[in-house]
């Protein structure tokens, strides 16, 4: 079986010599001579050696993989003409790059870098740490230097962020901010036809064509690669272009991709299209996928021996073959000699490299999880005249004390005067100031591009931010419910959080997601406006998670999470307890005891700091959030009543735990009680309670205290499942083994 996989290649590979030998080559859909495009027979060459160079690397990759030093084998072959595009734009126009874009990377690496790519290409395939820019981690694309952000398997999950890093191109010379990318730049994104049915590509299309229609500049080129096939399941005939030509605002461009010659024609003509109108343009190449999906597909079983011999016929490099014999640039010796050195190069090359180093340790893997930042100054606070004259009237109400929404609108208004490059926007944010009027006025003091609705999708949303921040923006999306964000969690797992392990530190997307969540508002319910789980964030390596509890603390966390992103390059995600928003008094009506002063700007909390409360020894109480402001009202009773002094903990920050200062707060009180608003099934409880029994010896009872493995229904039955100030007085008279009445939530 193996065999016969490594046999088609040798049949790719020896068809190429005997046909070009015989000159027995594929006829060409279009004649095009290298004059009438701006092509000399020197740059023709260098293009035909890129395309050998991307298919000898394929062959290398699979020969690597048979003797069990190479790991990844998804080639380009049928692909090569990618190469003209790599070619023709500027090495500063951000390319986010399909996993069959070899020749794209090798011919931008030959004309802007000193790198060689062959190398670059095979350190990969080994996944050695000496790779430049994943270090082993990944097979990808990428390069600094060469402004291509890693992709992994993409299918189109980075279609999103190249809509959103357009965007974010003429925004920043708007702005007049200092930008990575230049302000006449272009964003490319390639991508297989497979990927046109990915609702992240559907969602990406409907953005840049709804961009489009407002007349918002949009210097995006989407470059599909239509090879007819994903993996196995053939693509319809004509549905790439029937779907997209029905989208008027996209700029809609058509070539042959077999041919390199009518590439590049095309290209330039998107290249020239969307940099002088910036708008949209939709390059569709009709190409061949040669050698099947990957090495370990057998296409055998999908496509008959006709139909694999069909498109073997249509090899790209015996079209660039035929053209270089038509137009009288290369003879037939020639090209099979420039084949023949081209094979040579890469077998040296990786035959010289298979000792290269790889991972030792796991610490070495993990190391590129944090991005690696230069030393980032802090960003100044404002004068005190600039925030009189950005808060107007409502400065003199700052000194009132105020609930949560109010506290951390304030909040947001000083922070985006701080950082220019801030960008709030999201669904209903604008005018209408968000469903709970947290971002209430501040379109009006920061302006339409700068605070701005999004469309109601939320891959969109958080594929913008993205996008904005590969571009030195500083994001703050928002999320509208937290069960909103289950249909674009891949945009945070799988491209955001991921960029700095996949490009070892090098690129970072730093960002602050705001999340009104959690469970506890009354008014509204049902499990879309009550979801009270955490579990999709906290298993995402570097993900900074943090849920304030009331309002001074939520001023100053998001104050904290600006500064980790913007030094740090961090994703944040920040949680908003809905229930806590307007809430004003702790234990009876008028106190006012959860309403808070608006803290001094220079006043922060960054991730990690817990907030403890009293020095008992014989409970403590972990919590966050509700938890928090419950555990709060239950102190009273369990004091006045029961003549218990207890310590409480307010976490703040759910992700990355501080595990050391959470054991030394605990201290060696001999009973922990843990209230945790989530399920009880994949909440953070589970995590205390296995960090509290494995890295303390310290003898103790811990009990756990959550809501019940539900979603949450309508109405007042909410209460039914989840903790309440009685169930936590309830089980800390058990944890303590006092007479307790029953508890209602889960024990």
């Amino acid at each position: 079986m193996q065999q016969h996989r490594y046999t088609r290649v040798q049949i790719v590979d020896e068809n190429f010599v005997r046909h070009v030998q015989q000159q027995q080559l594929p006829e060409l859909s279009t004649y095009l001579s290298l004059q009438e495009i701006g092509l000399t027979p020197k740059k023709f060459v260098e293009l035909f050696e890129t395309q050998m160079i991307s298919r000898h690397l394929d062959f290398a990759a699979r020969e690597l993989r048979a003797k069990g030093i190479g790991f990844y084998t998804i080639g380009s072959a049928g692909h090569e003409s990618n190469a003209a595009i790599g070619e023709l734009f500027r090495h500063n126009d951000i390319a986010f790059l399909h996993y069959r874009s070899c020749g794209f990377f090798i011919q931008r690496t030959r004309k802007h870098s000193k790198r060689d790519a062959i190398e670059d290409v095979l350190l990969s395939c080994i996944a050695s740490t000496d790779d430049p820019i994943a270090a082993g981690r990944h097979k990808v694309f990428g390069s600094v230097e060469l402004f291509i952000p890693p992709q992994t398997s993409t299918v189109a999950s980075h279609l999103p962020k190249a809509v959103g890093t357009a965007l974010a191109i003429p925004r920043a010379k708007y702005l007049q901010l200092q930008a990575p990318l230049p302000y006449d730049g272009v964003v490319l994104c390639s991508f297989g036809d497979a990927g046109m049915n990915h609702s992240t590509a559907l969602g990406a299309l409907n953005t840049a064509a709804l961009c489009s229609f407002q007349k918002i500049p949009l210097p995006l080129v989407l470059i599909c690669e239509d090879n007819g096939i994903g993996v196995s399941v053939k693509t319809p005939p004509n549905w790439v272009e029937t779907v997209v030509r029905n989208k008027p605002m996209l700029h809609y461009l058509k070539c042959d991709g077999r041919n390199i010659l009518d590439t590049y024609r095309c290209a330039q003509q998107a290249e020239s299209t969307c940099r002088s109108q910036q708008k949209p343009v939709f390059m569709h190449m009709k190409l061949v996928r040669l050698l099947g999906h990957a090495g370990s597909d057998i296409e055998s079983q999908y496509h008959s021996t006709e139909e694999i011999e069909a498109l073997e016929a249509q090899d790209p490099l015996l079209h660039s073959a035929k053209i270089a014999l038509e137009q009288g640039i290369l003879s037939v010796p020639e090209i099979l000699d420039l084949y023949e050195e081209v094979r040579q190069r890469v077998r040296r090359q990786a035959e010289v490299l298979i000792g290269r180093p790889r991972f030792r340790s796991s610490a070495e893997v993990m190391q590129a999880i944090l991005p690696r930042r230069p030393a980032i100054k802090r960003v100044p606070q404002p004068s005190s005249d600039k925030r009189q004259a950005m808060f107007g009237k409502e400065f003199n109400h700052l000194k009132i004390r105020q609930h949560m929404g109010r506290l951390l609108n304030w909040a947001l208004a000083d922070l985006m005067l701080q950082y220019p490059n801030t960008l709030l926007f999201g669904e209903d944010v604008a005018q209408k100031g968000g469903v709970y009027h947290i971002t209430t006025g501040l379109r009006n003091k920061f302006g339409p591009r700068r605070v701005f609705n999004s469309p109601l999708d939320e891959q969109s949303i958080l594929g913008t931010a993205i996008g904005f921040a590969h571009n030195g923006f500083l994001p703050l999306p928002e999320i509208q419910f937290l069960a909103y964000v289950h249909n674009a969690e891949d945009q945070i797992r799988g491209e955001a959080a991921t960029l700095s392990f996949f490009s070892d530190g090098q690129f970072a997307n730093p960002m602050v997601i705001r999340i009104p969540g959690l469970a506890y508002q009354k008014g509204i319910g049902g499990h879309f406006h009550n979801d009270n789980s955490l579990a999709v964030f906290r298993d995402i390596p570097g993900l900074i998670v943090a849920c304030p509890s009331h309002g001074a603390d939520a001023v100053k966390m998001l104050r904290g999470c600006l500064r980790t992103a913007h030094e740090e390059g961090r994703v944040v995600i920040f949680v908003e307890p809905i229930a806590l928003y307007m809430t004003k008094d702790l234990h009876e009506k008028g106190d006012g005891l959860w309403l808070d002063d608006y803290p001094d700007p220079q006043e922060e909390l960054l991730p990690g700091s817990l907030h403890v409360e009293g020095s008992s020894e014989l409970l403590t109480i972990i919590t966050y959030g509700n938890g928090y402001y419950l555990s709060k009202q239950a102190e009273k009773i369990l004091q006045q009543q029961h003549d218990i002094q207890i310590k409480i903990i307010d976490l703040r920050w759910l992700a990355p735990l501080n595990e050391t200062a959470i054991i030394d707060a605990v201290g060696s009180c001999s009973n922990v009680l843990i209230v945790d608003e989530c399920r009880q099934t994949g909440s953070l409880s589970e995590t205390l309670v296995t960090l509290l029994a494995t890295q303390t010896t310290q003898p103790r009872r811990i009990e756990r205290l959550t809501a019940k493995d539900s979603f949450i229904p309508l109405g007042e039955a909410a209460n039914l499942l989840l903790p309440s100030k009685e169930d936590i007085v309830a089980m800390a008279l058990k944890t303590l083994g006092r007479p307790h009445d029953s508890v209602g939530a889960t024990l």
